[in-house]
């Protein structure tokens, strides 16, 4: 079967400190989009021969996708996913190398593209349409399912320049998910929306790889990009590191220290996840003796500290935390139950507080924290950080763990060491019949 994507040996220079222009029209957009592919082509070169500082975005990239893939591309910030995802959707030329494409793309990059802010919802849903070749009719057959995923009926009339972020990236996802294209792409720009829309992003997305389409999925997210992908490429620096089965190469993410690691501090109160009540400063993974680590035995216990700023007095908190499998399954959740503090309200300070994971309770492999304060009554939740820490749980091989002698395949999300008992009574019972 031939590939729907193949990518030879890209590359992508960008010289630092440029800068786009803003739009103004439709026309003009377009004229200006071309003339900045032109400039930047022609400055490139006297750029090189200046001096100018260049960094290479990405670096003699090579893979192929077949069609129905679902492939997730990870990587720390900065490691070249969105430039990739911005050259296989034609947005911006690669430096070198080639990509052959077959099939038409719907792409979700970031908020904004696609889109003109002048034009209302309505049109932009017609401008996206012809943008991928369909006739008028085609887009007339799918709009009212475009509008219903959307669910902007009330505003499908206003100019999109007057949409909050979450309007926008829910009407560009319904273009780019309901179009039909053979190869659908999607960045971290789902992260806008609100959990409920992102849920439903996610299930249509596994939908169309189910339907054979390919899909080429940005995330930090590591449940989802298990959930939905059968397949990982793993980018860092701009080089392609792994490529692989998706349980394979995100753990190789995580055990690398390159995604979300051990610990993690939030320094700047101004930028630290909450809002005025309380507010995130810090989530470590501890050992017994008192160490951060990424790597714990499944025998010993595991603590996961967190560390909050509460702001305003007379809030009852509850500090929780929710633990995913590299598999995407969430296997637990644990709030504070330390009944000093269940039914107080906090006064304004500094706390710290640790849940201790028991030894011989989690299956080996890597568990993804993602850290929370909320109230109960009602239930608020005053931050989330979906990706706080995580830590990779590694199995004895030596007969006492829970595995015992056994060395395959182990599956579970949790691998207690359970308490057994035998009874037994001697004889030949066969015989006796």
């Amino acid at each position: 079967m031939r590939p729907i994507i193949k990518v030879e040996g890209i590359s992508k220079q960008y010289q630092i400190g440029s800068r786009e222009a803003a739009y103004s029209t439709v026309r003009e957009a377009l004229t200006t989009s071309v003339r900045s592919s032109l400039a930047a082509l022609r400055g490139q070169a006297r750029n090189d021969r200046s001096g100018t500082e260049t960094i290479w975005a990405l670096s003699d990239v090579s893979f192929n996708v077949e069609p129905g893939e679902v492939v997730g591309i990870i990587g720390r910030n900065g490691a070249g996913k969105s430039t990739l995802l911005k050259i296989l959707s034609r947005i911006t030329e690669p430096t070198a190398g080639k990509i052959e494409v077959y099939g038409r793309i719907g792409s979700l990059l970031e908020v904004g593209t696609g889109f003109h802010p002048e034009l209302t919802g309505r049109e932009n849903i017609y401008l996206n349409g012809s943008i991928l070749g369909m006739a008028r009719a085609e887009v007339d057959a799918k709009f009212d399912d475009i509008v219903a995923f959307a669910e902007i009926e009330k505003f499908l009339d206003t100019p999109v320049k007057r949409y909050s972020s979450g309007m926008y990236v829910r009407l560009a996802f319904a273009v780019a998910a309901h179009m039909q294209p053979e190869i659908l792409i999607i960045d971290e720009v789902l992260a806008v929306g609100d959990a409920g829309f992102q849920k439903k992003c996610l299930d249509k997305m596994e939908a169309e790889g189910k339907s054979g389409r390919a899909v080429l999925f940005v995330s930090h997210n590591m449940p989802a990009i298990t959930r939905l992908c059968t397949r990982a490429i793993l980018l860092d620096e701009g080089r392609l590191i792994a490529d692989g089965p998706v349980h394979k190469i995100v753990s190789t993410y995580l055990r690398a220290g390159m995604g979300t690691t051990a610990a993690r501090e939030w320094q700047d109160i101004k930028h630290c996840p909450g809002n005025e009540i309380v507010r995130l400063r810090a989530v470590r993974v501890r050992t017994e003796d008192g160490g951060i680590s990424e790597s714990v035995d499944i025998r010993c216990p595991v603590g996961i500290e967190m560390e909050f700023e509460v702001l305003r007095s007379g809030h009852i908190l509850t500090p929780n935390y929710h633990f995913f499998n590299d598999e995407g399954v969430c296997a637990f959740l644990a709030g504070d139950q330390d009944p000093k503090w269940r039914q107080t309200p906090r006064p304004a300070g500094r706390y710290i507080s640790t849940a201790w994971i028991p030894g011989n309770l989690l299956a080996e492999g890597s568990l993804i924290v993602g850290a929370a304060v909320s109230t109960m009554n009602p239930v608020q939740t005053h931050f989330f950080e979906r990706e706080a820490v995580a830590f990779h749980v590694v199995d004895s091989l030596d007969g006492d763990s829970a595995r015992g002698e056994y060395a395959g395949h182990f599956p579970g999300v949790v691998r207690p060491m359970l308490r057994w008992t035998t009874q037994f009574t001697e004889g030949d019972f066969a015989t006796k019949r």
